[in-house]
């Protein structure tokens, strides 16, 4: 199947939440899985963009091939007793979760309002307020590109981890995803663990949430955190949340008497990395020249206008270096840095 025309040259910043970078040496989209193979090349300067919502581009652009996946398509099936609903890579996820709540299926409803497209879930591991996409992806339809053809990866073949798997990790660049499944349970309770939702739950008298009452609890606090994305919010021109919530070995907890915690599987323990900023002397509403800190929240790193990655990487630098320093809590970074060279010290020092 035929691909789109390539472009040369083309502004990355406007596909990014963050809106900085510089440009693409080459541009393609593919809108439908069989453009894959020719889209994708065995060029190793590839980058594959979603929906732009967790990237960082240098200032300097990419100097290989940008591939922008745009393959829609939305399906729900019966599958025993759940249901499998099953997306193109390039839809938007929060349409995805709207879609699934409209139908009364359970299992990804505390993932509402994230920015971003399908495609992208998988790779990050996307997860917010007591869910993740691991926990309910059924499998991952993908070109692997050293293979040269179309593969389908169980839960299992993803190698899921905190805000991770092997497509972030050991498998970087390898596979271009088209097309993800979601095995989801039709009329079960919604998931209710995370104290901000219980705590605005309780708030609005529903002591039996729906799992609309549920996406309309997160939808509530995203927005009062700056974590929808809305045009005429300033606070929203951001990555999201900059820094993952460090998981820590409960010993440590002992030395943080005061910290908000959240315990874990297996012994360890999570401490909210907004926290962990502000008492690093990081208050909502920081400011440093063209960048800041939202007024809703320490966690999302701004374009306050004009603001160059550099600009960006040097308050996260900042940030990143006091906590260690206060707390000996090394913050990782959950955005993807795009067209930076190898050894760009800001870089690498912000995922060590």
């Amino acid at each position: 199947m035929r691909v789109e025309r390539l472009q040369e040259h083309v502004p990355l910043a406007p596909f990014t939440t963050l809106d900085v970078g510089g440009a693409a040496r080459r541009f393609t989209r593919a809108t439908h899985a069989e453009h894959l193979p020719a889209a994708s090349g065995a060029d190793d300067s590839l980058f594959v963009l979603g929906g732009g919502s967790n990237l960082v581009v240098s200032d300097e652009g990419f100097s290989g091939l940008v591939l922008q996946i745009a393959i829609g398509g939305m399906n729900a099936a019966a599958h025993g007793e759940d249901v499998i609903l099953t997306a193109g890579a390039g839809e938007s996820w929060d349409a995805v979760v709207k879609f699934a709540v409209s139908h009364d299926l359970a299992g990804i409803e505390c993932l509402s309002g994230i920015p971003g497209t399908v495609g992208g879930t998988p790779i990050q591991n996307v997860g917010a307020y007591g869910q993740e996409v691991a926990s309910v992806i059924e499998w991952v339809a993908a070109f692997d590109r050293g293979e040269r053809a179309p593969v389908q990866l169980s839960r299992d073949d993803c190698g899921f981890g905190y805000r991770m798997s092997r497509f972030k990790r050991e498998d970087a660049g390898r596979f271009v995803i088209a097309q993800v499944a979601f095995r989801l349970k039709r009329g079960a309770a919604p998931t209710v663990t995370y104290p901000d939702v219980v705590r605005h739950l309780a708030q609005e008298n529903i002591q039996s949430p729906t799992v609309k009452d549920v996406r309309d609890a997160v939808l509530h606090i995203r927005r009062a955190k700056g974590m929808v994305l809305d045009a005429e919010d300033p606070d929203t021109r951001s990555v999201g949340s900059f820094f993952m919530n460090p998981v820590v070995d409960r010993t440590l907890l002992d030395r943080l008497a005061a910290a908000p915690h959240y315990l874990m599987d297996n012994d360890s323990v999570k401490i909210p990395a907004a926290w962990l900023i502000q008492q690093s002397g990081f208050a909502c509403g920081h400011v440093d020249g063209a960048v800041g800190l939202s007024t809703k929240h320490p966690l999302a790193i701004i374009n306050r206008g004009g603001a160059s990655a550099r600009d960006i990487l040097r308050l996260a630098r900042r940030i990143k270096l006091t906590v260690r320093e206060r707390f000996d809590i090394n913050l990782r970074p959950e955005p993807v840095f795009v067209g930076f060279s190898p050894d760009d010290d800001d870089v690498a020092f912000l995922t060590s």
